[in-house]
């Protein structure tokens, strides 16, 4: 009896694995049909041009992004606009009201949905030198004792890769607010990116507000703080991913995930945010994480194109093989770029060749965007 039960054990276990085959091999000699059209979003994400490229800017967006089916359009703008509502935090060179009307009229043209950002809590430094907010208003700063090196360098004693702002701070929110109201409004958007990424201080324990509480109820807090006021006016709360996955479990590490307990937060925030999740050295299939926890997700790639080419074939797998309850969840892609807008469009057209040595020839943010979105047949 003992042998026939593992006789019938064995060869309900060989059928199994003969199915589990026939079902792969199935799968991988089925052709996609998918189409780059066929995906949500199509998204491209840069710096908000400066007044002397917004004329180039505009030629690229007509020339360029609409023929490539781009959808989506969105512009790190942070001090880079005229704001009324705090003249204090412009940029010495900000666009006006006037010229970011024009980036609406160019994206309404083409049926280009344009979506400002703002980094919000995190990134309020970049190496050596305070953000206009913290500059501003330096009581918002988390880790005021965190002084700004002369020469900045990683890794470094105080763990400072960018400073934050406090998330329960009294006034920080009043400010924001009124940055975030007002820069939607110019941009006649239904959306806003509000960054969120790479946030390693948080919840400090010097910090009189914060200190000792957890820092995935933190980061969930200000992501629900954020989306809620958005969502008074209709508008959706877009974010990057990285503080939602968990680096040291997965193996993904401090930048692409959170090391810092965050990524807890995953099951705290609102459902109905869009997660940018960006993956710039290896093709992680995270997206199935981000739409099984019920959140709608875009993969972002920058500058490899094999990677990138790699998560777009994964994308459309994605959404072929998906559940009628998540394949909505799978949104698109979305190519990044980390210049400014001016030095992209000098590489886009070949006016400044990357240095020798400096990054292999192929692997530039202009071959990436240009991989995944060809302009299409006409």
């Amino acid at each position: 009896m003992r042998y026939v039960n593992k006789t019938l054990f064995y060869m309900k276990s060989l059928s199994a694995f003969i199915l589990l085959l026939f079902v792969l091999n199935g799968s991988a000699q089925t052709k996609t049909t998918d189409s780059i059209d066929s995906l949500p979003v199509r998204g491209f994400c840069i710096a908000a041009p400066t007044t002397g490229r917004l004329a180039s800017f505009i030629k690229f967006i007509n020339e360029e992004l609409a023929p490539r089916h781009i959808n989506t359009l969105v512009l790190r703008v942070d001090f880079n606009y005229q704001y009324v509502s705090h003249p204090e935090l412009r940029d010495r060179d900000a666009l006006s009201n006037a010229q970011v009307k024009q980036l609406v009229a160019a994206c309404r043209q083409h049926q280009i949905r344009l979506i400002p950002q703002i980094n919000l809590l995190g990134h309020q430094s970049w190496a050596g030198q305070l953000s206009n907010l913290l500059r501003v208003y330096p009581d918002f700063d988390e880790t005021p004792w965190v002084k700004m090196p002369e020469k900045y360098a990683w890794p470094n004693a105080d763990g400072l890769y960018c400073k934050s702002y406090c998330p329960l701070h009294p006034g920080v929110h009043k400010v924001v607010f009124e940055l975030v109201d007002e820069v939607c409004d110019a941009f006649e958007t239904n959306a806003f990116h509000a960054g969120m990424d790479e946030v390693f201080y948080i919840g400090e324990e010097k910090c009189p507000r914060c200190g000792g509480r957890d820092k995935a109820e933190l980061y969930a807090g200000e992501v629900w703080k954020i989306r809620n006021h958005l969502a008074e006016k209709g508008r959706q709360l877009w974010i990057w991913g990285d503080r939602l996955i968990d680096g040291k479990t997965t193996g993904i590490g401090m930048w692409e995930g959170s090391m810092n307990n965050t990524h807890r937060a995953v099951d705290l925030v609102p459902k109905d945010i869009m997660v940018c999740d960006w993956h710039y050295e290896r093709p992680d299939k995270t997206p199935v994480y981000f739409a099984m926890k019920g959140l709608s997700v875009i993969t972002c790639p920058w500058r490899m194109p094999n990677n990138a080419t790699a998560q777009l074939k994964d994308m459309y797998d994605y959404r072929s093989a998906a559940t009628a309850e998540m394949k909505p969840r799978f949104q698109g892609m979305m190519q990044t770029v980390w210049s400014d807008a001016g030095s992209f469009l000098d590489e886009f057209y070949g006016v400044k060749q990357p240095k020798a040595g400096e990054t292999p020839a192929n692997n530039t943010a202009t071959n990436c965007f240009k991989a995944i979105f060809p302009v299409a047949a006409r």
